[in-house]
């Protein structure tokens, strides 16, 4: 999880970008930290797929064998 001040700089930058613009150093913090947020994003979408279950009106577990091997490789670690 990215920190509530990382956040909050996003947050910061985003807002001079749209007043008056960014330095080129800003710039390229600002891209940093959002590759930060979005990877972060990424990992919790995934790790939050990874504990579904589908189930039919039956029934029965028809979970994707694709995300039935994603979970079994990551009961291993």
């Amino acid at each position: 999880m990215l920190s509530n001040e990382k956040l909050q700089r996003i947050n910061e930058l985003a807002a001079k970008s749209k007043k008056e613009g960014l330095t080129l150093k800003e710039q390229k913090e600002q891209k940093e930290l959002r590759e930060a947020y979005l990877k972060n994003v990424r990992k919790s979408f995934k790790n939050q797929l990874k504990s579904v279950k589908v189930v039919d009106e039956k029934g029965n577990d028809v979970t994707p064998e694709k995300l039935k091997e994603e979970k079994k490789k990551d009961s291993f670690h």
